[in-house]
């Protein structure tokens, strides 16, 4: 082959790179819902550089899959703005749409929308630190590639669905920070896949813990500062993988005495509760880096060992007659 033959297809390939790469692999569809998205959130800032001109897999906020899904957009990502609006009905239109965040915008108000029931492909769904209004609506059990959902740091209210239970590929549960009530649902017992971390702290959720719960090995549960009673024991367990549990500020009260808890567990807060008993001698196994039991109806001496001496006072404080180190030596 000679010099010339062999310049002239370098020439060739490199033009054909070069107008493959300059091609605009965004699809015109959903180039035309995002540019309706900004519209309707009013042009905020941090989106507003997005130009019809420009190829909408570049624009940030915003990512496109490979060609295995023709380019389409499977995630938006708008975080930390100053929007005065409602999230759009849009959003429904990214039919492709694996990711979903509106987070840190505190003047995103209204429900969560109704559309995104249309967003058969969602796995990673976050509105959270927004002032979002009304229940969490029934459709999202029936999206079943949801793997985390975060709804954290809202107004929302009402009853937790128990259709949430349903998705066989959840591993991420955060509801923490909202006005719900009534029960933690029964189906919540019987997740039909990975086990999730839960996060339902700061709401106002009454009754009992379901017994179903305690056939579950939770890696994180979270239940604190809710208005829960009864008895929360079935929670722990020495075969189980917890690694963080906090069950403070509400209102369970249940004999602490015989309760082992799994070697793995790292944080463990049972303060404001009405928990009577003795501290367990096999909690000096554990290998903690936050502990508190003050405000309780304890009793007894503290163990001596493991990192049970390793906090102060405020730990153990208020409780009906434990003694010591690091309280008051036993009489």
């Amino acid at each position: 082959m000679g010099k010339t033959t062999t310049l002239l297809l370098f020439l060739f390939f490199t033009l054909l790179l070069t107008t493959s790469l300059s091609k605009d692999l965004c699809h015109k569809d959903d180039k035309n819902t995002l540019l309706k998205i900004k519209k309707s959130l009013n042009n905020p800032y941090n989106i507003i550089s997005w130009d019809p001109k420009d190829d909408c897999c570049t624009w940030v906020s915003v990512e496109c899959g490979d060609a295995t899904v023709n380019h389409r957009v499977t995630s938006l990502d708008i975080t930390d703005d100053q929007i005065s609006a409602q999230i759009p009905p849009e959003v429904g239109d990214l039919r492709y749409l694996q990711t979903l965040i509106f987070r840190k915008l505190t003047n995103l108000t209204g429900p969560i929308q109704p559309t995104i029931a249309k967003l058969k492909y969602l796995r990673f769904l976050r509105l959270s630190w927004t002032n979002l209004t009304g229940p969490i609506p029934d459709f999202l059990g029936q999206l079943k590639d949801l793997e985390y959902i975060d709804l954290s740091y809202n107004d929302l209210s009402g009853s937790i669905p128990s259709s949430l239970a349903l998705l066989p590929k959840l591993e991420y549960l955060e509801l923490s920070r909202n006005k719900f009530t009534g029960p933690i649902p029964e189906s919540f017992g019987s997740f039909p896949g990975k086990v999730p971390d839960l996060f339902l702290s700061h709401n106002q959720l009454t009754g009992s813990i379901p017994k179903s719960l305690g056939k579950l090995d939770f890696y994180r549960i979270d239940l604190s500062r809710n208005k829960l009673k009864g008895d929360a024991s079935m929670l722990f367990g020495t075969n189980k993988k917890t690694w963080i549990i906090d069950i403070s500020r509400n209102m369970f009260q249940f004999d602490i005495s015989k309760v082992k808890v799994s070697k793995t567990v790292n944080l463990l807060d049972l303060n404001h509760n009405g928990i009577t008993g003795s501290i367990p001698v096999q909690w000096t196994q554990l290998s903690l880096q936050s502990f508190n039991v003050s405000y309780n109806r304890l009793c007894g001496p503290i163990p001596k060992g493991g990192d049970l001496q390793r906090f102060d006072a405020y730990a153990y404080l208020h409780s009906k007659c434990l003694c010591g180190a690091p309280l008051q030596r036993c009489k």
